[in-house]
Protein backbone atom coordinates (compact mmCIF):
# COMPACT_ATOMS: atom_id res chain seq x y z
CA UNK A 1 0.00 0.00 0.00
CA UNK A 2 1.11 3.57 -0.83
CA UNK A 3 0.04 6.92 0.70
CA UNK A 4 -0.97 9.60 -1.42
CA UNK A 5 1.15 12.47 -1.04
CA UNK A 6 0.60 16.18 -2.78
CA UNK A 7 3.02 19.29 -1.98
CA UNK A 8 1.27 22.79 -2.84
CA UNK A 9 2.76 26.18 -2.75
CA UNK A 10 0.76 29.12 -3.71
CA UNK A 11 2.25 29.43 -7.20
CA UNK A 12 1.98 25.73 -8.23
CA UNK A 13 1.72 22.29 -7.36
CA UNK A 14 5.29 20.85 -6.55
CA UNK A 15 4.57 17.32 -6.05
CA UNK A 16 1.67 14.54 -6.48
CA UNK A 17 2.71 10.48 -6.29
CA UNK A 18 2.08 7.79 -4.09
CA UNK A 19 5.16 7.04 -2.06
CA UNK A 20 5.85 5.18 1.45
CA UNK A 21 6.55 7.14 3.68
CA UNK A 22 7.09 11.20 4.76
CA UNK A 23 8.62 12.67 7.33
CA UNK A 24 7.66 16.68 8.14
CA UNK A 25 9.30 18.96 9.99
CA UNK A 26 6.60 20.36 12.42
CA UNK A 27 6.70 22.94 14.98
CA UNK A 28 6.22 20.58 17.53
CA UNK A 29 8.49 18.42 16.28
CA UNK A 30 9.26 16.16 13.12
CA UNK A 31 7.25 13.46 12.25
CA UNK A 32 6.23 10.41 9.63
CA UNK A 33 3.85 9.64 7.70
CA UNK A 34 2.88 6.32 6.68
CA UNK A 35 -0.18 5.12 4.64
CA UNK A 36 -3.17 4.50 7.23
CA UNK A 37 -2.14 7.03 9.34
CA UNK A 38 -5.00 8.55 11.70
CA UNK A 39 -6.21 12.03 10.81
CA UNK A 40 -5.04 15.18 11.69
CA UNK A 41 -3.74 18.67 10.99
CA UNK A 42 0.19 20.45 12.17
CA UNK A 43 1.97 23.76 11.26
CA UNK A 44 5.02 23.10 9.54
CA UNK A 45 7.86 24.99 10.31
CA UNK A 46 10.91 25.87 7.96
CA UNK A 47 13.25 22.51 7.17
CA UNK A 48 13.20 19.25 5.46
CA UNK A 49 10.45 17.44 4.06
CA UNK A 50 11.93 13.75 3.50
CA UNK A 51 10.32 11.69 0.81
CA UNK A 52 10.56 8.24 0.70
CA UNK A 53 9.83 6.16 -2.21
CA UNK A 54 9.87 2.34 -0.73
CA UNK A 55 10.91 1.32 2.46
CA UNK A 56 14.65 1.20 3.54
CA UNK A 57 15.26 3.76 0.76
CA UNK A 58 17.14 7.30 0.17
CA UNK A 59 14.90 10.13 0.85
CA UNK A 60 14.52 12.81 -1.14
CA UNK A 61 14.67 16.04 0.61
CA UNK A 62 12.41 18.97 -0.20
CA UNK A 63 13.37 22.44 1.24
CA UNK A 64 10.06 23.69 3.17
CA UNK A 65 9.24 27.25 4.58
CA UNK A 66 6.20 27.38 6.63
CA UNK A 67 3.05 25.81 6.19
CA UNK A 68 0.34 23.30 7.09
CA UNK A 69 0.00 19.38 6.98
CA UNK A 70 -2.89 17.68 6.55
CA UNK A 71 -3.61 13.64 6.92
CA UNK A 72 -7.09 12.55 6.11
CA UNK A 73 -8.20 9.06 4.69
CA UNK A 74 -7.18 10.26 1.32
CA UNK A 75 -3.19 11.05 1.65
CA UNK A 76 -0.95 13.64 3.39
CA UNK A 77 -1.46 17.01 1.68
CA UNK A 78 1.64 19.89 2.42
CA UNK A 79 0.51 23.42 1.54
CA UNK A 80 3.93 25.36 2.01
CA UNK A 81 4.62 28.76 2.13
CA UNK A 82 7.76 27.43 -0.05
CA UNK A 83 8.88 24.23 -1.42
CA UNK A 84 12.70 24.21 -3.29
Amino acid sequence: MALHFELVTPERLVLSEEVYMVVVPGTEGEFGVLQGHAPFMSTVKDGELKVYDRDGGTPRVIRVEGGFAEVSESGLTVLAEKAE
